[in-house]
């Protein structure tokens, strides 16, 4: 019996199974587990039931063709070859398609999406601008052919011819289309600034209108600093580019007629609001010359001379007044000028030295105590009238 290596046996086990015909393209079904995906882009992921698991791997070439996030938990139909991972020894399922059992991809791909932008708050009525009351340049992101742009363009010329419409022409579906929206939305920002941008296409299956899904939609309408209307589908159709644009319109038609005012309308507002303001007019008129009629026909402005006298009278009585308080303010005044004269008389030295009192000084400085004074010195004695010399012969001092 011949002796095989270890890489021998591999390599023959592994043309064993790339000769069965079932394993070359196989459908699996099963609950995804222990799933991880790469920088490479190349997903690990293990397909289980409840008696068996599946080692699977999907390369990068097909794992970017999927439009949801797969998770663990998740049931999911998948489809590839199972061959054999030489290095290790073991036998995998290489999956080239994808699928969730029961919902359909793209509602998967949805609600992913539309729960993680939820969650940043791209879809918040904070963040909604106010479409403009009187635009005169619209912007329209659609394609050039079909009904979308002829239904915009009508609408919005029969509401007002004036207004001038301006178009970024795209594919509104395929594998181009959402970066070429992306791309209008951001060239109408940057380069050719718009008062309002309708951006939308007609309607169609999920699969058609599932452009303005795509993320790169999403967050270009979000950094628009122009108001954006979506008019994608018909009025049942739902696309995440209506929940994060500002206003949603159900049809392209709908758009023209929320961003283009009716002219006709706008005639008939101006000459109800002249309307009310003639009559606002007319009646602040007619109640102002009821009043003046009613100061005409009163006596006072009949009789000029009555009302100067009647003046005159005020004028006297205000004048006696005057007078009245003048002379009470100038009584108080005296009298408390007298008060304060009468203090300044007490106080005054002059007047103490009248009653018989003298200033005692010796050598320019007042003597204030006997301790001060001795045997035959000579002071200076201040009287009120004049002042002497005198020399001490006897100092007494008062114990007391």
């Amino acid at each position: 019996m011949p002796v095989h290596s270890v890489s021998e046996i591999t390599k023959y086990i592994k043309q064993l199974i790339n000769s069965d015909s079932i394993l070359k393209k196989v459908m699996v079904c099963g609950e995804i587990s222990n799933f991880k995906q790469y920088a490479s882009g190349h997903c690990y992921f293990t397909l289980k039931d409840a008696d068996a698991s599946l080692k699977c791997v999907m390369f990068h070439s097909r794992a970017q063709r999927l439009r949801f996030v797969p998770t663990n938990g998740l049931k999911v139909i998948t489809s590839g070859t199972v061959s054999v991972y030489e290095r290790d020894g073991l036998y995998q399922f290489y999956v080239d398609t994808l699928v969730p059992e029961g919902a359909g991809e793209l509602s998967l791909a949805f609600e992913q999406l539309k729960e993680k932008l939820t969650d940043e708050g791209l879809f918040l009525e904070t963040y909604k601008k106010d479409i403009p009351s009187f635009p005169k340049t619209i912007g329209v992101i659609t394609s050039l052919s079909g009904a979308v742009l002829r239904d915009i363009y009508h609408v919005a010329k029969r509401r007002n011819p004036a207004v001038r419409l301006v178009l970024y022409p795209v594919q509104v579906q395929g594998a181009e289309s959402a970066a070429q929206i992306a791309k209008g939305i951001e060239i109408f920002n940057k380069s050719y600034s718009v008062d309002v941008l309708i951006v939308g296409r007609g309607g169609g299956s999920m699969e058609d209108l599932w452009s303005f899904n795509e993320e790169i939609v999403v967050r270009a309408i979000f950094a628009s600093k122009i108001p954006i209307i979506s008019a994608v589908g018909h009025e049942t159709d739902y696309t995440l580019a209506d929940f994060v644009s500002d206003v949603r319109a159900a049809t392209p038609s709908q758009a023209a007629e929320l961003a283009v005012p009716d002219t006709a309308d706008l005639s008939r507002y101006v000459l109800s609001l002249k309307a009310q303001l003639d009559r606002v007019m007319r009646n602040g008129l007619q109640q102002r010359q009821g009043r003046l009629e009613m100061y005409l026909k009163r006596v006072s402005m009949c009789s000029p001379q009555r009302l100067l006298s009647e003046k005159r009278q005020w004028l006297d009585s205000l004048q006696s007044r005057l007078v009245q308080r003048t002379e009470v303010v100038l009584t108080n005044k005296k009298q408390r000028m007298q008060i304060a004269f009468e203090k300044l008389a007490l106080l005054n030295p002059a007047e103490v030295l009248r009653r018989g009192y003298g200033i005692v000084k010796r050598s320019g400085n007042t003597l204030h105590s006997i301790e001060a004074v001795e045997h035959d010195q000579v002071l200076e004695i201040v009287l009120a009238d004049g002042s002497f010399t005198a020399i001490v012969s006897d100092v007494r001092r008062d114990d007391a």
